[in-house]
């Protein structure tokens, strides 16, 4: 399924903001951050993207320079390999997607709401639901000092509540700062910023996203998505009228409980995006994040994030006072996904892995060989 993607070259004329008085004012303001010159020195090692020892050396000097350990060394490695997979699919021309070839400039202002803004520590964090972002988004929140709670910054990432952390108002965005500070300033925290996000098993993630929108009670989902799911994949003709008497099966046959297997359809429609882009929930990661137009310093996996989150919150230069909170992710999911899956015939399987295909290649998860063979 392809998606078309329009042009945005207005949201990046100019190269300087207009202040209210209408004088030019600097388009860059410096962060009050000790990461930066140190991540100037790594844009050349970041855009390699190397293994090489001597780079990866470099970059725990830099990131670590109280000491550096053979995990941090291990951990540096494996981002090495992993902003190089990335590169390598993004300049290959064996493996085609929509938007691969644009140049960041041809990226529409709204299309950068996932990316997250930090402008006192330097950071941007792109955002992907599914994979743990509700603690990521409070962790940004504590750091970036963008919510008060009775007039004061919250100082714990646990102390930021759920709601808080999702509300778009929450949050400075790279989408909010291209529209008021224009092209230059947002050009010159993608080139100085530390940049990072978190990804996980594709298959695993679209499994997470169903049970925690379908298999309980969510009646915006309910209505939303469901309600016509239910009626164009499952053949229901008067669905139940909320999402809890769908749960509660007070149809009395089960006809109103969405199958995972309609979701699979759903997804695959070509009608499903005619009108607007996949929900942020299921929508590939490549699409959320743009990691062929963006390098990022770091790119994680929920699979391996309570170590993988030590090293990155250190790279950082987060206080170490701060924790990010645990995850409670099941770290059942390849049970959970043939769960899932087991109704799915392996012909929309496959089909269903080629629309994820591009989250695969760039961020080295295998492909799922016993859901997609006979």
């Amino acid at each position: 399924m392809k998606m078309e993607v329009d042009v945005a070259d207005d949201d990046w004329k100019g190269n300087d903001v207009v202040g209210r008085k209408g004088k030019l004012e600097p388009a860059v303001r410096s962060p009050k951050v000790s990461l930066h010159h140190k991540l100037a020195k790594l844009a050349a090692y970041q855009t390699r993207a190397s293994t090489d020892p001597a780079d990866v050396n470099e970059q725990i000097e830099l990131l670590d320079p109280d000491g550096r350990s053979r995990n941090d060394v291990e951990m540096a490695q494996e981002q090495a390999r992993r902003r190089e997979r990335i590169w390598n699919v993004c300049g290959s021309s064996s493996h085609d997607f929509v938007g691969k070839k644009r140049v960041l400039e041809e990226i529409k202002w709204h299309e950068l709401d996932h990316l997250i803004v930090d402008d006192n520590h330097g950071i941007i964090y792109c955002y992907v639901p599914k994979v743990a972002c509700t603690n990521w988004k409070r962790m940004m929140i504590v750091l970036s000092g963008s919510v008060t709670n009775n007039g004061k910054p919250y100082t714990e990432p646990l102390e930021v509540p759920s709601l808080v952390a999702h509300l778009p108002s929450s949050h400075h965005t790279l989408a909010r700062q291209l529209r008021l500070h224009g092209p230059r300033f947002v050009r010159h925290k993608l080139a100085t910023y530390s940049k990072f996000l978190f990804v996980r098993e594709p298959f695993a993630r679209l499994v997470s996203a169903f049970q925690s929108k379908f298999a309980v009670q969510n009646e915006v989902f309910y209505h939303r998505f469901a309600v016509p799911m239910l009626q164009l994949y499952q053949g229901v003709v008067e669905p139940a009228a909320s999402a809890a008497d769908a749960l509660s099966d007070k149809t009395g046959n089960g006809s109103s409980r969405l199958q995972f297997s309609s979701f699979v359809r759903y997804l695959l429609d070509p009608n499903t995006e005619k009108q607007k882009p996949l929900n942020e929930h299921w929508r590939q990661v490549y699409r959320l994040c743009h990691p062929c137009q963006i390098s990022y310093d770091f790119v994680g996996h929920l699979e391996k994030q309570t170590e993988e989150t030590t090293y990155l919150l250190r790279m950082l230069g987060v206080p170490p006072s701060l924790h990010l909170p645990p995850a409670f992710h099941k770290k059942t999911d390849l049970d959970r996904v043939e769960r899932s899956f087991s109704g799915v015939p392996v012909s929309l399987r496959r089909k269903l892995f080629q629309l994820y295909a591009t989250d695969y290649a760039l961020f080295g998860y295998p492909s799922p060989l016993q859901l997609l063979e006979d």
